[in-house]
């Protein structure tokens, strides 16, 4: 390259056409996914408290916030069930009951809006279970590999026949994607994807998550014994790899920004479409910052995705999804 003055690298940023014209990343609404909370009854519109802004919703509430992400060019919404107390247990059962929220949830959406929109399903036992962990536990509580796949994989099954697009395991568990990748060829699913929590770390960013799904009340211990280090940046390479090798379509890095640079080392490793969770955590400081009259909401939110992207994810779940794209049809 040659010296200044012959290279001068502001005269591209002079004007707002240049600046637009030599961009190397663009965030479009076809880059988010919108994560949902779905909740009991009808006409019910629930607002989080630890995040702002953030509401579960019935199930009519979840068709009409549907509609609303495929006028706005989202392409994708992730479901999570507010599982009622009284059908929770030690075992997870109603995560296998073909009438149960996430199921409700995925069958109206598709009778609502057909294939105009994608319905991302997760794959964890701890919106079932009575102690608030993603698997099944022995009586020193901890959680069971082998034996929490096997319901890891009825509960995709019956995700799969509800219409779910895409299974989503959150849960950790070494093993899974490869037998639910199975189960769902056996079963006739070819066309479901699985997009696999490939490195999901152990996180203080997750708090209002639980809230929002109501298991942070319930859970005993902590899940280090599955969700990963944060100090670990080789192993979330080798978990990749592992998923990949298992049938995997896409990875996911959680939490987000906290975690830019194992989304790139994923990208540069393996070349495959991977996403980033912004997660509930992260939301909530930006909503905090905003409400401290810190910062500006629609900077921050933009920024931060034009983030994800330059760190070469695919895509971005984030709760900001419908402001986001509403800014950028602005």
């Amino acid at each position: 390259m040659s010296s200044y003055p012959l290279t001068r690298l502001r005269r591209t940023r002079a004007t707002a056409w240049s600046r637009a014209l030599h961009r190397e990343v663009l965030v479009t609404p076809a880059d988010l996914i919108w994560p949902l909370f779905v909740t009991e009854g009808q006409g019910v519109e629930d607002p989080i408290g630890s995040l702002p802004g953030v509401s579960r919703w019935s199930v009519d509430g979840i068709v009409a916030r549907a509609k609303e992400a495929v006028a706005l060019g989202i392409p994708c919404l992730a479901l999570f069930p507010n599982t009622q107390p009284d059908r929770r247990s030690e075992n997870g059962e109603e995560a296998l009951n073909p009438d149960n929220l996430m199921c409700r949830a995925i069958r109206a959406i598709k009778d609502a809006c057909g294939d105009e929109i994608g319905v991302l399903t997760d794959v964890a036992l701890d919106p079932y279970t009575s102690h608030g962990q993603d698997g099944l536990i022995d009586d020193a509580g901890y959680v069971l590999n082998d034996a929490t796949v096997e319901v890891l994989v009825g509960q995709s099954l019956n995700q799969a026949a509800a219409g779910a697009d895409v299974i989503a395991p959150s849960d950790m568990m070494d093993g899974r994607i490869g037998a639910i990748r199975e189960a769902l060829e056996d079963a006739g699913h070819a066309n479901v994807q699985i997009m696999s929590y490939a490195a999901k770390y152990a996180s203080a960013f997750y708090g209002p998550f639980r809230d929002a799904v109501g298991s942070s009340g319930l859970l005993k211990g902590n899940k280090k014994t599955y969700q990963m280090d944060p100090g670990n940046a080789e192993e979330a390479l080798r978990e990749v790899e592992m998923d990949l090798a298992e049938g995997a379509d896409s990875v996911m890095v959680k939490p987000g920004l906290p975690y830019l640079d194992i989304a790139v080392r994923v990208k540069e490793a393996f070349s495959v479409p991977v996403f980033a969770y912004q997660v509930s955590g992260e939301y909530a400081m930006i909503e905090a910052a905003v409400a401290a009259g810190a910062a500006d909401r629609d900077a921050m939110v933009l920024e931060t995705l034009l983030a994800f992207k330059r760190a070469g994810c695919s895509g971005v779940l984030t709760y900001h999804a419908a402001h986001a794209a509403r800014l950028m049809g602005a």
